[in-house]
């Protein structure tokens, strides 16, 4: 019996990844939150993990063979990671959620500081770097909600193209890098299968709502409105990327890793609404 602690259980991809995991009879998924109560998968253990409490962290990775590593998006990111995993055992296979293209602003960037944390630990470990969810056009937390209310959909792209994949799919990579020691010492570029300009995701948008909905430019600054300290900087950095081509990657690793192709955005989205 493998057994797997998956941390940010309740996020985007840690749902479709404990699915996944608690689908196999093999497989023992302990699913890490700070509020264990909420955690409802199927077959999924709920795991007291926080990142605020390092105290109770051997608790929830005593006997572990393998840990999904959601980075948690705070300033000492790095240093927490860093201490996790020098107390799992050293034959755990740890799989880091990081970001696509994390080393863009040189080898002393958060992200990549974060990613050498895992890199450097001794431990086998897999990096996953993703594109743009697709699941922020329906979480009314992110662009859901506008698009909803307003048929707008706000988004600083300079122009640029954005390759978005299925969070699905990063679970499914996620998966065979936690299970299969093949995957070890790789860094994934995750993207979906073609990269579109906002007119052209508006349309999409439009087309799976059947309602009107249009791309409205907007500057970076706009887009750090009500936004400060740490998650600002992290906000200003990632539309400068979105604007450099950060994004705009189409890659094959999810058919690589998978032996599948990844979601398109029309599918998702005609699968949504």
């Amino acid at each position: 019996m493998t057994r797997v602690l998956v941390t940010g259980v309740r996020g985007k991809t840690g749902v479709a990844l404990a699915e996944l995991l608690a689908a196999r009879p093999d497989v023992e998924v302990l699913g890490g939150s700070s509020d264990p109560s909420r955690v409802s998968t199927a077959g999924v253990r709920p795991t007291a993990f926080s990142w605020d409490d390092p105290a109770g962290w051997d608790a929830a990775i005593a006997g572990l063979d393998a840990v999904y590593v959601v980075r948690p998006d705070r300033a000492d990111a790095p240093e927490l990671i860093g201490a996790l995993v020098t107390r799992v055992a050293p034959t755990t296979r740890l799989v880091l959620l990081s970001e696509q293209d994390a080393d863009y602003v040189g080898p002393d960037g958060w992200a990549i500081r974060a990613e050498r944390a895992v890199r450097e630990s001794g431990r086998p470990w897999t990096v996953l770097r993703p594109s743009w969810f697709m699941q922020v056009f329906t979480d009314p937390r992110f662009y859901g909600g506008t698009v909803a209310e307003t048929g707008m959909l706000p988004f600083s792209s300079g122009g640029a193209t954005v390759a978005w994949i299925d969070a699905r799919d990063i679970a499914a990579v996620a998966e065979r890098a936690l299970l299969d020691e093949q995957h070890a010492g790789q860094v994934y570029e995750l993207t979906g299968p073609e990269a579109l300009t906002l007119p052209r995701t508006a349309e999409l948008l439009a087309r799976a709502t059947g309602r009107p909905v249009v791309h409205r430019e907007t500057t970076i600054e706009d887009e750090l409105t009500g936004t400060e300290g740490f998650i600002r900087e992290l906000t200003a950095l990632t539309f400068e990327r979105v604007h450099a081509g950060s994004f705009a990657t189409v890659t094959d690793a999810v058919q690589r890793v998978t032996g599948r192709a990844p979601g398109s955005l029309e599918a998702f989205l005609t699968r949504s609404f």
